[in-house]
């Protein structure tokens, strides 16, 4: 395999169906993270209490967490192309259908019914990349995929604090305004998404077959260290158990966060919507950073490791800091500091786990590690709501970054034995004309010559 054919055909997957992959998640973060505008006047109009919203944004991961690993085993079998497109579809239908709420319940509901409806996105995209991508360039693609996600907090915010100014329009409130408006485009990336994406190197019109080819031989190039058997030897291997682990402590702080951001904000006096959603947006920058960054980092040193640990050690100083200063504008900078390091870590857990699965595995194991991590994405928003609950101040969150961030350092530990043992585990074959080849051969059956 030529390096130039394979560098080539590389760009040419980043350019022709990346985009299309990236503004699928742009859409999906949009529509699961839009109901952080809509907190304030969820609480005034339908009489949802802060604990029951935590309860409500977290329980769409309940559902999203129980279909995660069944949903990516059907991908396998019938292809990207179809269920990613069916997966868009009807989650945005479900999330237009969200302007509906009108109790708790209903609240409840609507949203197990969105989670059930998205299950599998994350990883069916983690997928692609396994099929598509060496995994030299994995991490990379993983940043691009996660700077979408980022984006959506960037554009999303002010484009939903925009729309929450047409309340009263039609006699609708402007949080209906908000979700029925949202839900449209997932629709729209569903119809593109069957027609445009090919579902493998070869099934690509845009690649030569060398081109095909030297795709799938570089993405099909097996680990040292490759994870095999069934899928219950890849759910319970101590490296991927770890970094599941890990992924949830970032799920904790990045979904805790961003359902109770906007609120931090407008504790901090800004009551204007637009306003609140302008300067998420330019905090969701951070995320940008550090998906971007970190990757280029990763080349750098060559490990994954440090960069988790500094993403422990900066969240762990990040939340002490909240507490002693009393400047929102310090504060505001320390909310930045954490986005960037909790959304740049988050590649490296990918690239961890991708290094050592494939096929069905891959499958299996990406769908697994981020059913674990979006057990996070429930408790995170639950634990925020508690500690609001309990102090009547919506920052005391902030407690609960610091022992994620303690958490993920304990881990960490637990992550670095299990490589180390994992790597001395494997007993690589010895060459046939070796001296150790040699004496394998029985003396019962003397050497041909």
């Amino acid at each position: 395999m030529s390096n130039a054919v394979h560098a080539l055909a590389t760009k040419k997957a980043i350019r022709s169906f990346i985009p299309l992959l990236l503004f699928a998640y742009f859409i999906s973060y949009v529509d699961r993270m839009n109901i952080g505008l809509a907190k304030t006047q969820l609480e005034a109009d339908v009489g949802i209490s802060a604990a029951a919203y935590g309860l409500g944004a977290g329980i769409f991961f309940i559902s999203y967490a129980l279909l995660e690993i069944p949903s990516n085993l059907i991908l396998h079998k019938v292809g990207p192309r179809l269920w990613i497109a069916r997966i868009a579809i009807t989650w945005g239908l479900l999330s237009s259908a969200m302007m509906f709420v009108n109790s708790e319940t209903t609240f409840y509901i609507l949203r197990f019914l969105l989670g059930a409806a998205e299950a599998g996105l994350y990883p069916a995209l983690m997928y692609v990349v396994t099929v598509w991508f060496a995994q030299e360039d994995r991490a990379r693609v993983v940043g691009y995929i996660l700077v979408s996600s980022s984006l959506a907090g960037v554009v999303g915010g002010p484009i939903g604090g925009a729309l929450m100014l047409m309340d009263g329009t039609l006699g609708l409130q402007g949080w209906q305004w908000l979700f029925f408006i949202e839900g449209i485009p997932a629709v729209i990336i569903g119809l593109l998404i069957w027609f445009k994406l090919p579902n493998n190197p070869h099934g690509a019109k845009f690649l030569t077959t060398e081109e095909a080819d030297a795709l799938v031989a570089a993405a099909a190039e097996p680990a040292k260290d490759e994870i095999k058997g069934s899928l219950w030897v890849g759910f319970r291997n101590p490296v991927v158990l770890m970094v599941a682990l890990t992924y949830f402590t970032a799920a904790v702080i990045i979904y805790g966060g961003s359902f109770f951001g906007p609120a931090v904000i407008e504790s901090m006096g800004v009551s204007n919507s637009l306003l609140v959603g302008l300067i998420a947006g330019g905090i969701s920058c951070g995320a940008i950073v550090g998906v971007l960054i970190f990757p280029k980092l990763l080349k750098r040193i060559g490990s994954e490791l440090p960069i988790i640990a500094l993403y422990g050690v900066v969240n762990m100083a990040v939340a002490a800091l909240f507490f002693m200063v009393s400047s929102p504008v310090l504060q505001l900078v320390l909310f930045f500091a954490m986005t960037v390091v909790t959304a740049g870590v988050l590649p490296m857990f990918w690239s961890i786990v991708m290094a050592r699965v494939s096929g069905r595995m891959a499958a299996g194991v990406l769908a697994f590690v981020n059913t674990v991590s979006l057990l996070g994405g429930f408790v995170g928003p639950v634990l925020f709501g508690i500690a609001e609950e309990a102090t009547g101040d919506v920052t005391s969150g902030m407690a609960v970054v610091g022992v994620c961030g303690a958490v993920s350092l304990i881990l960490l530990g637990g992550l670095t034995l299990a490589i180390k043992r994992g790597r001395r585990a494997v007993v690589p074959e010895p060459r046939q004309d070796s001296p150790e080849a040699a004496a394998l051969i029985s003396p019962l059956e003397p050497e041909e010559h």
